[in-house]
């Protein structure tokens, strides 16, 4: 997997967390320097680490599976973008979307949550990572950096461009998501020649 390609992957996984951010700068009215600060700092961290927890998993398990890994990459990558763009349809409110206190979007136990919830996808990543023999430790650092960068704007963008952007950057990511399935898919069963979109 090129360079190119694990940023384009981590733009990608880090759309569910910006979603959150936008609603997050949405919601509250007087965005600060340090609320996108904190929100980039959680989404990044997990958004970075899950990866890392999958692909430990995954790593015990990848002499068996092997021969099948296309087809897991395809699977999971698959069925995470499929997942993305359904869920940007279903309008479901965030955690503290509906408190009359915005900041309960900021404390810990409510960023951890949300952290969490935005980062399975991730860790679903890192399985694929062992089996693709992806380089953990530059691949998370990555990760979490453009999570970190990502989400950080994304709650200033939330402060000024409203609801729209939320559920197209979940279906931009869904989208990615799948792409980057069935290129992997492609190039480990010799049914694609080169591909210079992507390396």
């Amino acid at each position: 997997m090129s360079l190119l390609t694990i940023i384009i992957t981590a733009f990608a996984l880090s759309m569910d967390a910006f979603a959150v951010s936008i609603t997050n700068g949405i919601l509250i009215y007087d965005v600060k320097a340090k609320d996108a600060l904190k929100t980039g700092a959680y989404f990044g961290f997990f958004q970075g680490g899950m990866p890392l927890i999958g692909w430990l998993l995954g790593i015990k398990f990848q002499d068996y599976i092997i021969k099948i890994d296309h087809w897991i990459a395809l699977i999971l990558l698959g069925f995470i973008g499929i997942k993305m763009i359904y869920e940007s349809f279903q309008n479901k409110p965030i955690a503290c979307e509906n408190s009359e206190n915005p900041r309960e979007c900021l404390n810990s136990k409510t960023m951890i949550m949300l952290s969490i919830a935005t980062s399975i996808d991730a860790l679903a990543v890192g399985v694929s990572f062992a089996f693709l023999k992806v380089p953990i430790v530059s691949s998370v650092i990555i990760i979490g950096i453009i999570s970190f960068i990502v989400c950080f704007m994304g709650v200033f963008i939330g402060k000024n461009c409203g609801v729209l952007l939320k559920k197209n950057a979940e279906i931009l990511g869904g989208v990615i998501l799948i792409l980057m399935g069935v290129k992997i898919f492609l190039e480990h069963t010799n049914l694609l020649g080169t591909m210079t979109i992507f390396n």
